[in-house]
């Protein structure tokens, strides 16, 4: 091969090189682009989660004091429904973050 030559494939190899460094360069990038948007929704899905079980908790109470003040049930019952309406919000709020 002569000097001429070798010098022109060079060139083309050191492009080549360089392409490719920057495609691997830009997709590492838009890589790290989507992380916070994942992470937002998965915060976000958090937080509605954490609501609906406090809105279960406060449910729970408010379903369990009036039981007591009915009579109707023994205390063990009551508190057998204040569990139920608990578990409800927590199997909801699973049903949020599975999303």
């Amino acid at each position: 091969m002569t000097q001429r030559n070798f010098h022109w494939v060079h060139g083309m190899g050191l492009m080549a090189t360089v392409f490719a460094l920057s495609v691997l360069v830009t997709t590492a990038g838009l890589q790290w682009i989507s992380v916070p948007a994942y992470a937002t929704e998965r915060g976000k899905d958090r937080r509605e989660a954490r609501d609906t079980r406090q809105e279960g908790r406060e449910e729970a109470r408010e379903q369990k004091k009036e039981c007591k003040e009915a009579d109707d049930k023994s205390r063990a019952e009551c508190r057998h429904e204040k569990r139920e309406t608990k578990e409800e919000a927590r199997d909801a709020a699973k049903d949020i973050k599975r999303k």
